[in-house]
């Protein structure tokens, strides 16, 4: 068995995780490999933001996204490629690359989508993940 896909979705845009899951899927197949399903809540960025919300609320906002995954995940991923779940909060292509990296993934599958202006000055996250990850990476668009 090779080592694990990490798939990476946007709970906020599950239609097109759909999409996603089923190149992912194709790929698991294909290699014998399983996949695991990540999640990015994005940081603020400032610790002012962080010490307003609280702990008990990022855990609350953790725990919905984990559970909003799991339902989704449970619909879309049969279970004999399916690995586990995993919601982590900051930067998103950090995350995803720090994701990928403690769990030996092979490949990194990531959506795009049509960029805007903003997306060339700064760089959308699937670029990010694209130009940083030692792994092989598949945006599906």
């Amino acid at each position: 068995m090779t080592t694990p896909i990490l798939l990476a979705v946007d709970i906020n845009d599950l239609a097109s995780s759909d999409h996603l899951a089923q190149a992912a899927i194709a790929l698991a197949r294909a290699q014998g490999a399983k996949i695991h399903v990540l999640n990015v809540i994005p940081g603020s960025g400032m610790a002012m933001v962080g010490a307003y919300l609280g702990a008990d609320q990022e855990k609350r906002i953790r725990a919905e996204a984990r559970a909003k995954l799991a339902d989704w995940a449970e619909r879309v991923l049969p279970e004999d490629v399916f690995a586990g779940l995993h919601v982590t909060q900051g930067t998103i292509y950090h995350e995803i690359i720090g994701a990928a990296n403690r769990l030996s993934a092979s490949a990194i599958v990531v959506g795009a989508h049509r960029p805007a202006l903003k997306d060339y000055l700064v760089g959308p996250n699937a670029a990010r993940v694209v130009r940083h990850a030692s792994q092989t990476v598949l945006v599906v668009r």
